[in-house]
């Protein structure tokens, strides 16, 4: 995504982009100082009620100084008259110290601040205003404009408010008058506001790219892991079944062909197994969102789930190792990412007792306790096999698993010989 990309997303609707991070301590002192010497200024503007204002006279001589050269004619000679306000009342200076103080939250809350400031200053020259307190005002809606614009989330908000705004100093006078001096700083303020707004609007464009790399590479692996996972799953079990069969039908080739026949058929019964599931997730990494789904015409069996445990259990009494199935509660109505979470619990306790633990027995007990569901393997230890390829992902692949959806998995050996795995998962609306 590109710059122009964010700012246009950024300016259609609020988004991270346009929420101001966490303020600092040295961000909070200094719009506390700004505001401070704002609020002091403008009660001490408003408390100076004289001003002079100088009128020119066509009755008014000024004779040349005695002793240097004359000045030049001065076409109407000028006048200095002196005004008094009437004295500030109480509210006044109350409302006086509100056209500042909003400006403490102005990276916090910009919009409100900016409408809190505006109001004020409404409300402030509602009265007899002194000249120097106008332009302190004029100072805080500079101020609360600019922080409404770089810090508001809401574009089209922001934008509605400065208008209405510009409109609001056209109509009422709350532009202070400046001398020509001054004319030239009123104009690169604005600029170099504006330039400190595009300098940030750019910065926050690249915080929201990095954070969206950062989330796309989280993502990508995340799925990484979870095929990692699906896929050790689906062969690890399947291969075990079809070793351990191959090896018996090959020790009894000679002396028991029926056994040798029915080893083979478990074999192939597993290879098919494997395929499906096999077929199944690989379908599933090539669906698309567009065009035609290149799985649709695949034979895709659906996840396994705790209603296909019957059938895993025979499949590992195929292989020689005895297993008892229990089911304990109420079958409850689960997510199919628990079913299949449960399900790979039970598969990969039974794999390591089919690949680690000769003549071994396995006990299976599934719980639908309230608010959980409970799976516990245990098997009776039995005769260790030679060690076996693996990278001994399967429990740690679990565990992943189980916490994505609030689950813990316990894997240990029993006091009394055997191993066992339980599962915990949290189960809602059970």
């Amino acid at each position: 995504m590109s710059t122009r990309d964010v700012l246009k997303r950024w300016a259609g609707k609020p988004g991270s982009a346009g929420t101001p991070p966490r303020l600092s301590r040295r961000s909070w002192a200094l719009d506390a100082a700004i505001t401070l010497v704002l609020a002091v200024n403008t009660v001490l503007g408003d408390l100076n009620r004289s001003y002079v204002e100088v009128q020119a006279g066509p009755d008014s001589a000024v004779p040349p100084p005695v002793r240097i050269p004359p000045l030049p004619a001065v076409p109407h000679p000028v006048t200095a008259v002196e005004h008094s306000l009437p004295p500030a009342e109480p509210w006044e200076l109350a409302v006086a110290v509100l056209t500042a103080l909003p400006l403490v939250l102005r990276r916090r809350y910009p919009l409100a601040a900016y409408w809190a400031v505006m109001g004020a200053t409404l409300l402030l020259h509602r009265g007899a205003v002194a000249s120097d307190a106008t332009t302190v005002t004029f100072a805080s809606g500079l101020i609360a404009a600019y922080s409404a614009a770089v810090y508001g989330p809401h574009r089209k908000a922001v934008a509605g408010s400065l208008l209405a705004g510009a409109v609001l100093y056209a109509t009422f006078p709350l532009v202070p008058e400046v001398d020509k001096g001054l004319v030239p700083v009123l104009v690169l303020l604005p600029v170099a506001l504006a330039a400190h707004g595009i300098h940030i609007w750019r910065q926050r464009a690249q915080t929201l790219q990095a954070e969206q790399r950062a989330a796309l590479r989280r993502a990508v692996d995340q799925e990484r892991s979870r095929i990692a996972r699906e896929l050790h799953d689906v062969v690890t079990h399947n291969v075990s079944m079809m070793t351990i069969q191959a090896g018996a039908a090959r020790k009894v080739l000679d002396t028991a062909p029926d056994q040798a026949r029915e080893a083979m058929l478990a074999v192939e019964a597993a290879g098919r197994s494997a395929m499906t599931e096999l077929r199944h997730v690989m379908g599933l990494l090539t669906m698309t969102s567009d065009g035609a789904d290149p799985a649709a015409g695949a034979d895709l069996a659906p996840q396994p789930g705790l209603n296909r445990l019957p059938e895993l259990a025979e499949r590992v009494r195929d292989s020689g190792v005895p297993v008892e199935l229990t089911v304990r509660g109420g079958p409850a109505e689960l997510a199919a990412g628990v079913d299949l979470a449960a399900y790979r619990v039970v598969q990969e306790a039974l794999t390591n007792t089919v690949k680690h633990a000769a003549d071994a027995s396995v006990s299976v007990l599934v719980e639908y306790a309230p608010g959980e569901l409970r799976v516990d393997v245990t098997d009776s230890g039995g005769r260790p096999r030679p060690p076996g390829p693996g990278g001994g992902r399967g429990l740690v692949g679990l565990r992943e698993r189980l916490a994505l959806y609030g689950g813990t998995l316990h894997a240990g050996r029993c006091p009394g010989g055997g191993f066992r795995v339980r599962a915990v998962i949290p189960v809602e609306g059970s």
